[in-house]
C-alpha cells in the first residue's frame, strides 16, 4: 500500500488540497523518520519533509521520495511558504497541533482547515510488515516476563518486579518501552494505572502486571493478574474468573464486521451480570501499533466497525476499592471470521506463594 497516495486521495473529501502532518507517529508512519522534530506536507504528487539542522543527516537516511527542507527559523513560516509555492489554496492541518502552531499558521495569510484522523484512519489496518513487528514486540514482552516470573512471590516489592521487567525488556532488544510498567498489589491493584511502589506482596493480595514490548517502533501491550495464597480468597477467585470469562467472551465476539460496541458489550454484560458492573469503568480495548493507544477504540462509545487487519487489546477488569483489582489483557488481530490472539501467556488463575 502506498501510504502517502491513500492520504492524498482522502484530501479532497476533507475539503483541502494539501495537508501538513505534524504528529510524530503519523510522520513516522508516512516517511520512516524516527526523530523528534519534523513534519510533512502532501499536495498532489508532491511530498515535502521538513526538519531542523539536528536531523539533517537522519532525514536523508530514513526518508525516501521526499523533498527535504531544513528549517532555519519559524517552522510555520516555512510550511506556509512551501504550501503557497505548491499552489495549495486550503491547507489542512491535524487537529492535534499545538495552539501556538495553529495561531502561527493563521498569521501567515493562507486559508487553513483542521482535519481529524486523516492518517490515523489508515493506520488502523496493519500490513504484513507491521504485523511482523507487533508479533516480535509480543514475543519480546513475553520472554522478558518469563525471565522474572520466579520473582512473583509473597514479600517481593512492586518496584523491584517492575525494575527487573524493564531491564529484561531493554536487554532483549526493545529500544523503548510503550509505557511505564504497572505492577500493583493489594489495595493498589484497584487502581487501573497504579505506579509501582515499595509495597510488598502480602498473603491474599492480587498482583496486576501490565507491560509491553517494542520492535521497529511498534508496541505490544498485555496484562496478567495473579493471586497470592492466603485465607478468605474465595471472592477474589470469583472476581478473577468473572474477568477471565469476560475476556474470553469479548475475544469470541471480535471479528470483521462487528461493531466495536458489541465487543465491549460482550465483556461488560458478563461483569454486570456477576454483580460487578459498577467496578468496570474503562473501555474494553484500544488499537495498538506505533502508539500504544490508537484507533480503533473498543468501548461503549466506540463508533467503528471492526475490519480485517485491525490490531487491538481486549482488557476487561474489575476494581474494588479496598479489596483489589483484576485485569486480563490480550492483543488480537481481526480476521474475516473471528480473530487471532497474539498474546500467549496462560490465563488460568495462578496462585503465588
Amino acid at each position: 500500500m502506498n501510504r502517502t497516495a491513500v492520504i492524498r486521495d482522502a484530501l479532497l473529501k476533507k475539503g483541502v488540497d494539501g495537508v501538513v502532518i505534524s504528529d510524530l507517529g503519523n510522520v513516522r508512519y508516512l516517511s520512516g523518520f524516527t526523530g523528534s522534530s519534523g513534519c510533512i506536507i502532501l499536495a498532489g504528487r508532491e511530498k515535502v519533509f521538513i526538519t531542523d539542522f539536528r536531523y539533517q543527516e537522519q532525514a536523508h537516511l530514513e526518508t525516501r521520495g521526499f523533498d527535504i527542507l531544513i528549517e532555519k527559523g519559524d517552522r510555520a513560516e516555512l510550511v506556509i511558504g512551501k504550501a503557497k509555492a505548491l499552489g495549495i489554496s486550503v491547507l489542512g492541518f491535524e487537529s492535534t497541533v499545538s495552539y501556538a502552531f495553529y495561531r502561527s499558521l493563521l498569521r501567515k495569510g493562507l486559508k487553513v482547515k483542521a482535519v481529524s484522523n486523516i492518517v490515523e484512519e489508515v493506520r488502523r489496518i496493519k500490513d504484513g510488515l507491521e504485523l511482523k513487528h507487533i508479533k516480535i514486540a509480543v514475543e519480546r514482552a513475553e520472554k522478558a516476563f518469563e525471565a522474572i516470573r520466579p520473582c512473583l512471590k509473597i514479600g517481593a516489592s512492586e518496584r523491584r518486579i517492575a525494575a527487573l521487567l524493564e531491564e529484561n525488556l531493554i536487554n532483549i532488544g526493545c529500544n523503548k518501552l510503550p509505557f511505564d510498567i504497572i505492577v500493583a498489589s493489594g489495595r493498589n491493584s484497584a487502581m487501573p494505572h497504579a505506579r509501582p511502589t515499595d509495597n510488598r506482596i502480602k498473603a491474599g493480595d492480587f498482583l496486576v502486571i501490565d507491560w509491553g514490548g517494542e520492535s521497529g517502533g511498534y508496541f505490544s501491550d498485555m496484562t496478567r493478574t495473579f493471586l497470592a495464597a492466603g485465607r478468605n480468597i474465595s471472592e477474589k477467585k470469583k472476581i478473577y474468573e468473572t474477568v477471565l470469562t469476560a475476556n474470553l467472551k469479548a475475544i469470541s465476539t471480535a471479528a470483521e464486521g462487528v461493531h466495536a460496541r458489541e465487543i465491549d458489550r460482550a465483556a461488560r454484560d458478563v461483569i454486570k451480570n456477576a454483580g460487578y458492573g459498577e467496578f468496570f469503568g474503562h473501555g474494553t480495548g484500544h488499537g495498538i501499533g506505533l502508539e500504544v493507544h490508537e484507533l480503533p477504540r473498543i468501548s461503549m462509545s466506540g463508533r467503528e466497525i471492526v475490519r480485517k487487519g485491525m490490531v487491538f487489546s481486549i482488557e476487561p477488569g474489575i476494581y474494588v476499592p479496598g479489596l483489589g483489582g483484576v485485569r486480563i489483557e490480550d492483543m488480537v488481530v481481526a480476521a474475516k471470521k473471528g480473530c487471532t490472539v497474539l498474546t500467549g501467556i496462560p490465563k488460568k488463575l495462578e496462585i503465588i506463594h
